[in-house]
C-alpha cells in the first residue's frame, strides 16, 4: 500500500498514533491506525478470510476519536481484495 500511495502520490501517514479524550481530557491510551490518507481517511489494512464485525467497530471507535468523517477497512486475505467503507457521521449509526 505504502508504495503505492507513493506511485500514485497520495498524502499518506502510516502506524499513525490517534490521541484519546474522555470529557475534553487526553487519556493515557491511544489507538494506532494502520495508514491516515489526506490526513482525513483512515485506512485499516487486514489478511484475512472473513471480516469479522469488531474490525468495524474498531474504525468506528478510530474515527469517533478523530471526529474523522471516512475510513475504509481493506482486505487482502480473500481471493479477490474486499473493503467496506465506515463513515462517522449521525446517520451511519
Amino acid at each position: 500500500m505504502e508504495k503505492e500511495f507513493q506511485i500514485q502520490k497520495i498524502p499518506f501517514k502510516k502506524q499513525v498514533k490517534l490521541e484519546l479524550f474522555y470529557d475534553n481530557q487526553k487519556l493515557q491510551k491511544h489507538y494506532r491506525a494502520d495508514f491516515v490518507c489526506y490526513d482525513t481517511i483512515i485506512l485499516e489494512i487486514k489478511a484475512v478470510l472473513q471480516m469479522p464485525i469488531v474490525f468495524n467497530a474498531q474504525l468506528k471507535n478510530y474515527l469517533k476519536c478523530t471526529k474523522m468523517e471516512l475510513g475504509m477497512l481493506i482486505n487482502f486475505g480473500t481471493p479477490s481484495l474486499t473493503y467496506k467503507r465506515i463513515l462517522n457521521s449521525p446517520n451511519s449509526q
